[in-house]
């Protein structure tokens, strides 16, 4: 389980690596604040796979991809 104030953090640094895409929900249900919702970019998919089959690259394989915002 993540501590309290870690999902975000990582949401957004995955994010900042190109690996997911993030926008604003549309049209938020009526009372309730609008919603960031996240998804897969192209090279988070190509990631997972490679992950999915080789679970030991999660740890070496995300840090390197940085890209500059």
């Amino acid at each position: 389980m993540l501590p309290a104030g870690s999902l975000y953090p990582i949401l957004i640094m995955l994010r900042d690596r190109g690996l997911l895409e993030a926008s604003w929900e549309g049209e938020p249900s009526p009372g309730r604040p609008p919603r960031h919702l996240y998804r897969l970019a192209e090279d988070g998919l190509r990631w997972a796979a490679e992950v999915a089959v080789e679970p030991s690259l999660a740890r070496t394989t995300v840090r390197p991809q940085l890209r500059e915002a």
